[in-house]
């Protein structure tokens, strides 16, 4: 049984992802259970509209992907300490929860994820917990007239995009730049006392930020116009090519949790063939059979297609690496577009 304010917060927390019972019955092999003055509760204080900090520390922030860590810290700096949920190649759409996270995420002081239902299932829960912590979605902070609807979804809903808009905003460097002066004024509400340091550092990253997204615009307009076609695994990129001007096809919808069709695959050969396209690209979180089947089908048509990649999109790569970084990430990004696409037919 747990005891003590912060086990009841955990307890909630349990309740929300529905794995109270796993818990309770994985305590005994876990060493016992966490200490009721040790989780974040006892670092922030309540009001009836928002969560403030207390604590002396850095401000712990347990995020899911690693385009919002980077964020985190490019705002936060030395005040925060950042643990990361989904590590390089997890797909976002498909991850579900452990019971190692809901432990982290007990003891956070902030838990920040991407929001727009990039996170699946897992959108619903952190809904949940933000009755009872500080819980943000980054996304949030985009007006709708920003966000793109998807045209399979808005035939069949008309103008209602709600929940189902597409979530990859991070793909617009000058978007997900939108999101920094935002994410700065909460995180000042939330720790008052560091507020000017968040200001700086958010100023500071999105200055970078609209540098690399102009650096890529003229990079992708390099392309010759008849070779801007991105052709990739699922649909990640559509801020991407109305951001830099490219067309983008993808094999899956949105979320990796659609299956490739058919109709869809044979769609994708016939403009590949049709347009002579040289190029196709993976992706680092979605697997390559989707792309295979389109390459080969091209190939029983006599059109010989590369397959380049991987590009990132719902994750970056490994830690310490250049892919390893939402900067690093993107300028990968644009160099291997631009080469693979600049080939020609």
């Amino acid at each position: 049984m747990l005891h003590g304010t912060g086990n009841l917060r955990l307890a909630g927390l349990l309740a929300a992802l529905g794995l109270l019972g796993l818990w309770v019955a994985g305590c005994g092999s876990q060493g016992g259970q966490p200490s009721a003055g040790g989780g974040a509760s006892s670092r922030l204080e309540k009001s009836t509209e928002s969560f403030t900090y207390q604590g002396k520390g850095p401000v712990r922030v347990v995020v899911t992907t690693g385009m919002v860590a980077d964020l985190v810290r490019a705002v936060g700096g030395d005040r925060v300490e950042v643990q990361q949920l989904l590590g390089s190649g997890v797909d976002p759409h498909l991850y579900k929860v452990s019971r190692d996270d809901v432990s982290a995420i007990s003891r956070a002081d902030l838990v920040v994820y991407s929001g727009l239902l990039l996170e699946g299932k897992m959108d619903d829960t952190f809904r949940k917990l933000a009755l009872n912590q500080p819980v943000w979605a980054v996304a949030a902070a985009l007006p709708a007239s920003e966000l793109l609807l998807p045209e399979d979804v808005a035939a069949a809903e008309g103008n209602s995009a709600e929940g189902h808009v597409d979530p990859h905003v991070w793909m617009d460097v000058s978007l997900w730049a939108r999101c920094l002066k935002a994410f700065a004024e909460r995180l000042g509400d939330f720790d008052p006392s560091h507020r000017a340091q968040y200001v700086r550092n958010a100023a500071a990253a999105e200055k970078r930020w609209l540098q690399l997204h102009a650096e890529g615009s003229r990079e992708i307009a390099g392309i010759p116009a008849e070779n801007r076609v991105l052709v990739t695994s699922h649909d990640a990129f559509g801020y991407f090519g109305r951001a830099y001007g490219i067309e983008v096809q993808g094999v899956q919808g949105i979320s990796t949790e659609s299956e490739a069709g058919l109709q869809q695959v044979n769609q994708l050969v016939d403009l590949l063939v049709q347009r002579k396209l040289r190029a196709v690209f993976v992706e680092s979180s979605v697997p390559r059979k989707s792309i295979e089947a389109i390459v080969a089908g091209a190939a029983t048509r006599g059109q010989i297609v590369e397959i380049a990649g991987p590009l990132y999109a719902d994750a970056m790569g490994e830690p310490g690496t250049e892919v390893g970084t939402y900067e690093g990430m993107m300028r990968h990004n644009f160099s291997l577009i631009v080469n693979a696409l600049k080939a020609g037919r």
